[in-house]
């Protein structure tokens, strides 16, 4: 049997979140010994300067002993989140009117040595490392 027939055999029951550029695929999939497990694999596509583009993907498996701590942790996170900063998304790349808290800063001087703005820091994502 070809590899590409055993994976359609393994995929059980999907779903698919669209979020911009990341797509979320959400998959119970079969052991061998005919138990169930997920995959949630996150794509992310990058375009390059020639227009072309590829994607990354990031996949987690989550098995059955695991799926209640999972959960659990999960909400508690979540939770925590919307918590203490609301749903609305704070972040430059979703609000234009966004303002760097650094942006207006100007070089400081500590001990007699001039510092460097924070603004010329570079900033780093998430997605970045």
């Amino acid at each position: 049997m070809r590899e590409n027939d055993m994976l359609e055999k393994e995929e059980i029951f999907s779903k698919v979140l669209r979020a911009g550029r990341r797509t979320y695929f959400f998959d119970v999939r079969a052991t061998k010994a005919d138990d169930y497990y997920i995959t949630i694999t996150e794509s992310k596509k990058f375009t390059e300067a020639d227009g072309s583009f590829h994607f990354k993907k990031h996949k987690i498996y989550l098995y059955k002993e695991d799926f209640l701590a999972f959960t659990e942790i999960l909400e508690e996170m979540t939770s925590y989140v919307l918590n203490h900063k609301g749903e609305e998304v704070i972040s430059e790349r979703h609000q234009k009117e966004f303002k760097k808290e650094y942006a207006s800063e100007k070089s400081e001087e500590v001990e007699g040595v001039k510092m460097p703005s924070t603004s010329s820091f570079t900033d780093i994502e998430f997605d970045d490392i």
